[in-house]
């Protein structure tokens, strides 16, 4: 008599039969395998990316222009064939209604029943903060896009973690640079979480640097839609600039109009938002800033491509979070391409330190250091535009990559 050890269990065969017997039983278990690698494993033939984003509620517009920038990504990436290194790219979207949460909830379910190899987003900081242990739980790469907090690549930073969207500390430099100088007074204005605490330690730090003093610091509720208290102190503190950092529908820029701040001697200075938001601020024309992404400023083939395929997909240009969409798809089809479409994480992990790759802000590359992408930014004068309803954010200076490059935080 023979003994065949299955899963722990011995089953005992006898006679003629044993030979088929095992054969039958090796059979089910190379068909369980077979099954279980299903799901994003090296090997098999479809790539998961699982996408969270804001596809409802304050930050929605944000998701939305994430979503259309990817999709295109992966369609510049792959000539349209959504395939790289003979695999099918599958895509799930998942909306994180931008509540950590719910963030983390998608998550779960995006790594444990979708069995994705790959997760992007998200749209807000805190719901990132929220997702990217999981991606160090489950060995997933996560490339993290738009959200800007520092401290993702900072103190809560992990290896599995890449970073395509800027940074707070970049988005700071590239402010400081428009305006601080010695001498100059410098109140600041932000929303009361990680976004923002995050994105004025960082200006504060480069202000600083370049001889400003920081007066006035105030923030406000993200869900407020009055801000008069909080500006009212600023205009009593009377700095030369008022530096705001916002994100969001419920902008402040109107009270700012309607409080005639910059009549009262404080210039206003910030990042160039997104078409709705610039919308809000005729009253800031002359303005000067930087801007993370507008659609006239990068002159490069991948920049040309996506605003021509965007007019033609949706009838209207991209916008602010547009390309970081693209260059969230267009690394990992790079990485994809470099690892002979192995989808294992410490694989990819020691593809994509250092690597460069085109966006359609240029060439980025992710530092080895602490994986996040080095970018171009844009150093700008809001001016008027026949036939627009907004200013629109004009070059003064492109700053480089190596300009920005913030510091490494994750020591």
């Amino acid at each position: 008599m023979k003994a065949l050890t299955i899963k722990g269990e011995v089953i005992k065969v006898k006679g003629k039969v044993s030979f088929i017997i095992v054969m039958m039983l090796t059979l089910v278990v190379v068909t369980a395998c077979s099954n279980s690698d299903e799901g994003g494993n090296a090997g098999d033939d479809v790539v998961k990316v699982g996408v969270l984003a804001s596809l409802t509620g304050a930050l929605e517009a944000y998701g939305k222009q994430t979503q259309e920038g990817f999709d295109l990504g992966l369609e510049y990436a792959t000539d349209g064939t959504m395939e790289v290194a003979g695999k099918e790219i599958e895509v799930i979207y998942e909306d994180t209604e931008t509540k950590p949460e719910v963030a983390v909830q998608k998550a779960t379910k995006l790594l444990e029943e979708d069995k994705v190899d790959f997760l992007v987003g998200s749209s807000d900081s805190g719901d990132t903060l929220a997702v990217v242990p999981l991606a160090e739980e489950y060995e997933k790469i996560m490339v993290v896009e738009p959200a800007v907090a520092d401290s993702i690549t900072g103190s809560e930073y992990n290896p599995y973690i890449f970073r395509t969207g800027r940074n707070s500390s970049q988005d700071a430099v590239a402010g400081a640079a428009a305006i601080a100088e010695p001498g100059v007074e410098i109140a600041t204005f932000a929303p009361d979480y990680s976004f923002g605490w995050d994105g004025i330690e960082a200006f504060k730090a480069a202000a600083e640097d370049l001889g400003a003093e920081i007066t006035v610091e105030e923030y406000a509720d993200p869900e407020a839609t009055d801000f008069t208290s909080n500006l009212q102190k600023i205009i009593e503190a009377d700095p030369d600039y008022l530096f705001v950092v916002w994100s969001g529908a419920n902008s402040p820029w109107n009270q700012i109009s309607d409080l005639n701040i910059q009549e009262k001697g404080i210039k206003v200075s910030t990042g160039a938002p997104d078409i709705a938001a610039l919308s809000s601020m005729e009253a800031l024309v002359g303005m000067e800033g930087f801007s993370v992404y507008y659609h006239t400023l990068p002159d490069n083939e991948v920049n040309d491509w996506l605003v021509e395929e965007y007019e033609k997909q949706f009838d209207t240009v991209p916008d602010l979070f547009s390309p970081g969409g693209m260059s969230a798809a267009l690394a990992i089809i790079q990485a994809l391409e470099d690892s002979d479409g192995n989808t294992d994480a410490d694989t990819l992990i020691d593809v994509m330190e250092g690597m460069s790759f085109e966006s359609p802000k240029g060439t980025m590359t992710f530092r080895e250091e602490d994986h996040q992408a080095l970018q171009t930014m844009y150093s700008i004068i809001l001016e008027e535009q026949d036939g627009l309803d907004y200013p629109v954010p004009v070059l003064k200076e492109e700053l480089t990559p190596e300009d920005t490059a913030p510091p490494i935080m994750n020591d």
